[in-house]
């Protein structure tokens, strides 16, 4: 028996968790009944959804295609162990992903999430150290504002102070952190020599250098000088760190490239979210030869990781799909398109009182206010104007699917704005 809307809700407000809310005193939540295109039925309205899901569904809902691709694997079968076992759509997932990655990553890890690709990528620097006779190299070096996931060994590179992890410190290893990268155009070279000490300080016990390239998530929304990123390749090479850039958020488009690394190439990639087009959970950790051949030599031999639902065949399946889906199209003008729009809707803002910055990037758009939004208002003020945002902290933003029309894009502009003077 179908539950009605308010006995749905009572239900879960006793029960379920949603991510970052009491239990106690959760926030409110909004009942989707349906999605289509770039449309949410919120609370019985048809509204824009300006999140992509978290910035997954870059294609938009009930796509066809990858509607196709889930059904037709259901054919064959939903998932099987990987352990000892392997499958078409993992294989081709991998072909895929390596093709369209820089040259230098040919091994794929699949995992189930962002975090864990990240907890990967962090093992296998540390077992690359150890299997190359550095096993005091422990730590990892990053930079202030970083944001890589919720798991434990993730939360150690997050930014220890102004990120949501600070009550975990005594838990989490110590790692070392830079300062913020500066924005475009911002002083390059400051930031570089301060980076560079860091790195001669502690070279001794560091793995790694991990961060989310050219643009911070999470932690903040805030865009950095792709200067930096060579900066830190050049770092990684003098002290015999591995490189590792999480673009979870920052790949497929998002940004500008297809991938930031195609800038310049870690030797560590995690890839997410829009993996599966916002379909199903799965991420993925590619590296180099050299790194796969150190943790071979390690005391384990082994990669020390195995998911249940590592490689999960309709994961993989719709994933080959969203991939081919993004390269058919002329996804690089689209997300010119929509950078464009989103400037010239969200540019105004700049004069609007208690807004302290507004910036975009890519298919990405920030307003950055002098204050902590209330969300709730601003939330409410977006869909009364047609639109679903999810502000945090002192921002509300955008990441529209790819497949927004210009009128999706004002009205999405449109909607922050308004949620701007509300929050």
């Amino acid at each position: 028996m179908s539950l009605a809307t308010d006995e749905l809700l009572a239900l879960d407000r006793e029960h379920l968790w949603h991510p970052y809310t009491s239990m106690t005193e959760p926030t409110r939540a909004r009942v989707v009944t349906g999605a289509s295109g770039v449309r949410l039925t919120v609370d019985g309205a048809d509204v824009v959804d300006a999140m992509s899901s978290w910035w997954s569904a870059i294609h938009g809902y009930r796509h066809p295609v990858l509607d196709e691709a889930i059904v037709n694997q259901t054919r064959e079968f939903a998932h099987v162990m990987f352990g000892g076992l392997t499958h078409r759509p993992a294989v081709e997932l991998a072909r895929r992903l390596v093709d369209v990655t820089p040259d230098a990553l040919h091994h794929v890890f699949l995992a189930d999430s962002g975090s864990v690709s990240v907890e990967v990528a962090l093992k296998m620097a540390l077992q690359h150290q150890r299997g190359i006779g550095r096993p005091e190299r422990t730590r990892f070096l990053t930079v202030r504002g970083g944001y890589h996931g919720d798991t434990s060994g993730c939360m150690g590179v997050c930014d220890p102070v102004g990120g949501m992890h600070s009550m975990f410190t005594g838990l989490l290893p110590q790692h070392v952190f830079g300062d913020t990268p500066p924005p475009p155009g911002g002083d390059v070279a400051t930031w570089a020599a301060g980076f560079s000490a860091l790195a001669d300080a502690h070279a001794p016990d560091l793995a790694g250098i991990i961060v989310e390239p050219v643009l911070q998530g999470a932690g903040g929304m805030h865009a950095y000088d792709t200067a930096c990123l060579q900066v830190m390749r050049e770092v990684a090479d003098e002290h015999g760190l591995v490189l590792v850039f999480d673009e979870i958020a920052t790949g497929f488009g998002r940004t500008g490239p297809l991938f930031v690394s195609e800038l310049v190439t870690p030797d560590i990639l995690c890839v997410g979210k829009a993996l599966t087009g916002g379909y199903l959970t799965l991420a993925a950790t590619l590296c180099t030869s050299e790194i796969a051949a150190g943790i071979s030599t390690s005391e384990s031999g082994v990669l020390m990781h195995g998911p249940t639902f590592m490689g999960n065949p309709l994961a993989c399946a719709v994933a080959s799909a969203s991939i081919d889906l993004l390269l058919a199209g002329d996804w690089s003008a689209n997300t010119a398109r929509i950078n464009t729009a989103l400037e010239r809707g969200l540019s105004p803002l700049r004069d609007t009182s208690g807004v302290h910055d507004v910036r975009t990037i890519g298919a990405i758009g920030v307003v950055q206010l002098d204050h902590d939004v209330d969300v709730e208002a601003a939330t409410a003020t977006a869909l009364a104007n047609g639109v679903w945002v999810r502000p945090f902290r002192d921002l509300i933003y955008t990441m529209p699917p790819y497949v927004a029309t210009d009128d999706d894009l004002a009205s999405i502009c449109r909607a922050i704005g308004a949620a701007v003077r509300a929050g």
